[in-house]
Parts: structure tokens; sequence; C-alpha cells
């Protein structure tokens, strides 16, 4: 699923990371500032390596020896961070519908994923008034509703408590088990990777 050699730089930080691995569900970890993040940031096109290649399901996404460089928008990432980065001016179906106006906009797969994250009651609301896992299952919604070819998921559940975390488990769950997408998973527990992974690599 996933084939990368890469080396990253960014500032005084400097790693070259490679990976080799088809499994479709692939958890990264490793300590703060192993380059964890950076990676997904380079899967996305969010930060161009020095050199190497990056290659999801086949498709190379990056080539520095080809010239290859595809912009993050034809990438088909769909990206969840920590932090959400829902838009608060808009509410949760603005959010969940938000780039997805185009042609090729599919409605009934709207309504399925609402159903899949249990998010259906919540499509008024503001994202201010959303718990932690209500606005990370909003993303995840987000995310999922940009028809990606793989999911990156950054520590998605590190800046929740205990009990929202095993409460949205599940729902991570039910999306790893029925979308079927590649998914690259970042955290630092080692319970959510054996719960949610297949295989982990880590960044020292």
């Amino acid at each position: 699923m996933l084939s990368l050699d890469i080396h990253l730089r960014r500032g005084a930080f400097r790693r070259h990371v490679r990976i080799e691995d088809a499994a479709r569900v692939i958890a990264l970890g490793g300590a703060s500032g192993a380059g964890k993040t950076s990676v997904l940031h380079a899967i996305a096109g969010l930060v161009r390596p020095l050199s190497g290649y990056i290659e999801v399901e086949g498709r190379r996404l990056f080539d520095s020896a080809r010239g290859i460089d595809l912009p993050p928008h034809e990438r088909r990432i769909g990206y969840v961070f920590q932090d959400t980065r829902l838009f608060p001016h808009l509410d949760v179906r603005a959010n969940l519908h938000y780039g997805r106006r185009g042609p090729g906009f599919d409605a009934a797969g709207s309504t399925d994923i609402v159903e899949l994250l249990g998010i259906g009651h919540l499509l008024g609301r503001r994202t201010a008034n959303l718990s932690g896992g209500e606005a990370q299952r909003v993303a995840l919604g987000r995310a999922l509703l940009s028809q990606p070819a793989v999911l990156l998921l950054d520590e998605p559940l590190s800046m929740l408590d205990q009990a929202r975390r095993d409460e949205l488990i599940p729902y991570l769950q039910r999306v790893r088990d029925r979308t079927r997408l590649p998914i690259v998973y970042v955290s630092h527990s080692m319970e959510e990777i054996r719960r949610l992974t297949g295989s982990v690599h880590r960044l020292e």
C-alpha cells in the first residue's frame, strides 16, 4: 500500500524515512519530534521532501528523480488533524460538505457517512457546541466526503480524555472496516495502534 523513501529537512530537523508495506492500515509510532507528522505532510503534499519518492496504492505522488510532485488537491488525500480544523463560522452540515459541491458529489454517500459516524443529530449545530469526540467525528466525516484514495490520521485522539478516546475508537474501527480505505495512522499510544492498525513503523 505505502512505498516511500524520502529525505526531509525543516530547519535543523533532518530525517531519512523508508517504508515498504503492503498492509492496508499502517501506524507510525515514535517519540515527539521523530518526524511522524512530517511524513504525513509529505504524503499529503504539504511538505516537499529534499529527494526520494512517495507511492500510495501504486500511484506515484512524488518522485524527485522523475520530476513528479502532485499538488495537494490532486493527491486525493483525506487528512484528519489532531485539532480537527473545523470552520467555526459554518455548522456541521456545511463543514461536512465543504469542497464537495462540484460534479461527482454523492449525496447518498454523504448520508452513509453521516450514519456510519453517528452524527446525524449534529448537522445543524455550530462546531463551537461540539464535544471533542463529536468534533473529531465531524472532521473524519469531512475527510471521507472528499472521496480520498488514502486517509491520513494524525493523532486524532491525543487531545481527548480517556472516556472520549474510548468513545471514538469504535467509530474509527467502523471506518477502517467498512470503507476499506488505506490508512496511515500516527499515534503515541500503543493501545490505539494495537486496536486500529495492522502494521507498525517506529521512527527513531
